[in-house]
């Protein structure tokens, strides 16, 4: 029996989904804090309130710019996008207490469609390290050309076990949900641009690589 795709209103659907599940717990931390601020009147749980909001407020907004970046337009058909803001995207919302991040990419604009497979690859990457680690992004110099190498170390690393099938769309639509969707997502973007996203594991070290079609 052939596998049911996902539909375009479903597939917009899930990853709102997934923008929304990002954001709502910094954002629920915001209104926790402006309820304390004007409730109390003890001014150390006040400055704890204002500390809260300020982080989390922080904490949305790397998200967003991210998820711009990752899942949004970015820009018209055609756009290229600096590899710099990638960088700096990356590295704000990146949970610093738990993944530490090395970047080595050239100082140049590439295509959106490959800086949003590239932001993709690392919300796939942080899911290999659950309990922290590090994270390596890798991008070629030959910008045109490039290719992506990221690896990941840290305890309990690990691979989805559907997460190859995500990948090339090997899955019934009905089995998808929105934890699933970027990893499937991701699979489109790297279709759309020719390129074959591989996986790898060697004990508390996982390989994610992505190469032109041959």
């Amino acid at each position: 029996m052939s596998k049911s795709t996902l539909s375009e209103l479903e597939l917009a659907s899930l990853l709102c989904s997934r923008v929304c599940h990002d954001v709502i717990s910094p954002v629920g931390a915001i209104a926790n804090g402006l309820e304390v601020l004007e409730d109390e009147k003890d001014e150390q749980m006040k400055e704890f309130a204002m500390d809260l909001i300020r982080k989390s407020a922080t904490q949305a907004s790397a998200k967003l710019q991210f998820a711009r970046l990752a899942f949004g337009a970015a820009g018209s058909a055609g756009a290229h996008i600096d590899l710099m803001d990638a960088k700096f995207v990356t590295e704000a919302y990146v949970d610093k207490n738990k993944v530490t991040v090395s970047w080595q990419a050239p100082v140049a604009t590439m295509g959106k469609n490959k800086v949003k497979l590239l932001l993709n690859l690392v919300l796939i990457a942080l899911t290999t390290i659950p309990r922290g680690g590090h994270l390596d992004v890798s991008v070629d110099d030959d910008v045109e050309n490039a290719a992506f190498l990221l690896k990941t170390k840290g305890k309990a690393a690990k691979i989805a076990s559907n997460m190859n099938d995500l990948l090339i769309a090997n899955v019934d639509a009905d089995d998808i949900d929105a934890r699933d969707i970027q990893v499937y997502y991701a699979g489109l973007i790297a279709r759309k641009i020719d390129m074959d996203v591989i996986l790898d594991i060697s004990g508390d070290e996982v390989t994610i690589g992505a190469v032109a079609k041959e």
